[in-house]
């Protein structure tokens, strides 16, 4: 079984309906769905993962808006990982690409401002540059992420 066809199966589970992966209203697409209940879980690797099998297959300007939520989430994988494992050689050094992550992702998401298929991503794009912010006044020190303040993603039910 491939890897698209893994993330096809975890996303039928995840969907109340069936899942229609040639759905044209991008609100409305099982994957996309899935990269919100997998983020608002903090099961941001997952998130990435299902978002990938989107974007990879976009050819238009959303290419860009989907390749920047993946990079959010993989900021926050980062994030996550470093607040499981705080001593751990690999996990301790999370930070730095943390940061590097938020940034890129902001970037990538900024011309979707204010709202794009039901995402608030001036929001988003806030809390993004303001994680990578508190990273780097804390010298790399300091996590901004955790289980009680791990921030949620909302649609709403306009699609821009």
């Amino acid at each position: 079984m491939s890897k698209g066809e893994r993330i096809s199966r975890f996303v039928s589970e995840l969907a109340a309906e069936g899942v229609d992966p040639d759905q044209t209203d991008i609100a409305k697409h099982p994957f996309y769905r899935a990269f919100f209940h997998c983020w608002n879980e903090q099961r941001y690797y997952e998130a990435h993962d299902v978002l990938e099998q989107l974007w990879l297959k976009t050819k238009s300007c959303d290419a860009d808006y989907f390749k920047g939520l993946i990079q959010a989430a993989g900021a926050f994988v980062h994030l996550q990982k470093r607040f499981e494992h705080p001593l751990h050689a690999k996990h301790s050094k999370r930070l730095a690409p943390a940061a590097r992550l938020f940034r890129l992702a902001e970037s990538n998401l900024s011309r979707f401002r204010p709202r794009h298929h039901g995402l608030d991503v001036a929001a988003l794009c806030q809390l993004l540059l303001e994680c990578a912010d508190r990273i780097v006044a804390s010298d790399y020190k300091i996590n901004p992420w955790s289980p009680e303040t791990a921030p949620r993603l909302e649609l709403s039910s306009g699609s821009r």
